[in-house]
């Protein structure tokens, strides 16, 4: 039996230094029979396929499945490896020595070209119910596969690896042992890092997708610890919830994670900087995150937004008055580039500076002085401008309500940053983010978002962007019950949340009426005849299926949603009748 100690958890130190001998017996393992066309690997028949095979296979079945069956599918394959790499780890070493163990596994995945497995930390108190392994590894095909053909991924991708470490441990230990991947080099970190846990000691809604890679049969009735609610309570302030990625940023889209990296790079710098970018897609955050990140972080960071100032006012709100330089005028005051000294000065929508506003900015900006309204002592200011606009200033300025050479100063590193409706992998990370938020500045405890209305927010095109987003959790979560997700019923009022989630009507059925009027319609005559949102629910998928002839991804794609996601509702609703 393996042996563990029963006086505590103590490190699996010990693990025995590689030398020819060992491998040797390693390799041994491994026979050809060129004459007969067989490779054998421990007895066992196995045949020899190209990474580059294996990525097809790897990006066909996500094309194929989706993300989540996919996923169930390829971990299930590694487990299956993992198993019996396990049981060939304990016929090469005789002593059953844990340590031993876990490093001939590690050994027999590099020999076969698979990755090359790093162990972090190792610890076992099997008598007490412990274990707890931590690894990184890399060259995996899994991530660079995910890179390669979609970009970076919203959620970690190396489900063999982890499936086979699942396998491996739950054989070696004759009891179930659940690894999670922590971090992932196909969602954005440096390398890749797997977690592993005997089933008990981990929480249900933490190893929710790898519990379906463990055959039934090895798990004997274990069932995790009791789940706790997801979502809720509410984290604390210094835990926000959501994927921040930066000071304020919270995402997981390759186009986020690019415009991030923008950022990081001239925040070293002293450059002025253009942040592009339709209303409420977070310029201001952007410009926040790069103060923050910049050397100028400990010194002041002010912003102003040029077109909530009045004309006549602008002057005075960025240079400053001093005393008695028009009526009112009862005490000098620093404007804001004084105020910034040091620091950062965010100018929001500047394509709003009036022409004489503009020439006095570029004064400033060009000779790193200004003057107070009504003073004729020139004041020195080192600020760093972070300028961003809505429109585009080329036409502003061939319209000639922009100054070029002004355009020319701020335009030093544009940053564009994308609309929500392009980065959609954002959205769930936003949601959990916004909830948390508002679930502690209301006092309220909701408890998530029901499936139907995370479809309708995923779906959903945002023209406000992302304060668009935020305003609808804020409101849903007033609406909400504690302790209870919020559902449709919370989005009312938004016609185009409710429209994304019904779906247009089918092209042959819609009546020639105006944009927003046959959902409306749909809508009224659901509420007249008192139909239950499941049971339209039902009605559109039965229908849709009809449409379909049975083909499920056909039905899918009427309904704009992918296969994965229709064969589980489809399921659901089956079960239930």
């Amino acid at each position: 039996m393996i042996k563990a100690s029963s006086e505590g958890a103590r490190p699996l130190h010990g693990q025995r230094s590689e030398t020819t001998a060992e491998l040797d017996a390693l390799i041994e393992c491994l026979r050809f029979s060129p004459g007969e066309g067989r490779i054998w690997f421990d007895n066992q028949p196995v045949a020899l396929i190209r990474t580059s095979a294996l990525s097809s296979l790897h990006h066909e079945l996500v094309d194929i499945l989706g993300q989540r069956e996919a996923g169930y599918f390829l971990a299930q394959l590694g487990f299956a490896s993992g198993s019996r790499d396990a049981q060939l780890a304990r016929k090469l070493d005789a002593g059953n020595d844990l340590p031993s163990l876990i490093e001939i596994g590690h050994r027999l995945r590099a020999i076969r070209g698979i990755v090359s497995m790093r162990p972090v930390r190792q610890e076992a108190d099997l008598a007490a119910g412990h274990f707890y392994a931590e690894a990184v590894f890399s060259g995996d095909f899994e991530a660079d596969t995910r890179l390669a053909n979609d970009g970076i991924s919203h959620s970690p991708v190396c489900w063999m690896q982890v499936g086979f470490a699942s396998g491996f441990a739950s054989t070696l230990l004759g009891r179930p042992v659940i690894y999670k991947e922590v971090e992932c080099r196909a969602s954005g970190s440096r390398h890749c890092r797997i977690m592993g846990k005997l089933l008990e000691e981990w929480h249900a809604d933490e190893i929710e997708a790898e519990l379906h890679c463990i055959p039934k049969d090895i798990l004997e009735g274990r069932r995790p610890a009791p789940a706790r609610p997801r979502r809720s309570p509410p984290p604390r302030p210094s835990q926000p919830a959501g994927e921040e990625i930066g000071p304020g940023l919270v995402g997981t889209s390759p186009a986020l994670i690019s415009t991030w990296r923008r950022i990081q790079k001239v925040a070293e710098t002293s450059a002025t900087v253009l942040l592009l970018g339709e209303t409420g897609v977070g310029k201001g955050v952007f410009a926040h995150a790069l103060h923050q990140t910049s050397r100028r972080r400990d010194k002041p960071f002010i912003a102003m937004n040029c077109a909530a100032i009045p004309e006549n006012l602008i002057e005075a709100e960025l240079f400053g008055v001093e005393k008695g330089a028009f009526t009112g005028a009862t005490q000098s005051r620093p404007g804001r580039f004084e105020r910034a000294d040091g620091g950062t000065l965010f100018l929001d929508e500047v394509g709003c500076l009036s022409l004489p506003a503009q020439l006095k900015l570029l004064r400033a900006i060009q000779e790193k002085e200004i003057e107070r309204v009504g003073d004729t002592m020139s004041r020195r200011v080192d600020v760093r401008i972070v300028a961003a606009t809505n429109e585009k200033l080329e036409v502003a300025t061939a319209q000639g309500r922009f100054r070029e050479d002004l355009l020319f100063r701020l335009n030093v590193f544009p940053v564009h940053i994308t609309p929500l409706r392009e980065r959609r992998e954002d959205i769930p990370p936003l949601l959990d983010h916004f909830l948390a938020r508002y679930n502690q500045r209301h006092g309220r405890h909701v408890a998530g978002f029901s499936d139907a209305a995370l479809t309708a927010f995923c779906r959903y095109d945002y023209p406000g962007n992302i304060r668009e987003l935020e305003n609808l959790v804020e409101r849903a979560v007033i609406l909400g019950e504690d302790h209870q997700p919020i559902d449709i019923m919370h989005l009312v009022g938004v016609e185009g949340l409710i429209s994304a989630l019904i779906g247009p009507a089918p092209e042959e059925e819609a009546p020639p009426e105006a944009p927003g009027s046959a959902c409306a319609t749909l809508l009224d005559e659901m509420l007249a005849r008192g139909l239950p949102l499941k049971e339209v629910e039902r009605r559109l998928i039965m229908l849709a299926l009809r449409r379909a002839d049975g083909n499920i991804s056909q039905a899918a794609r009427l309904l704009g949603m992918t296969r994965p996601q229709f064969a589980y509702r489809l399921d659901k609703l089956q079960s239930e009748e």
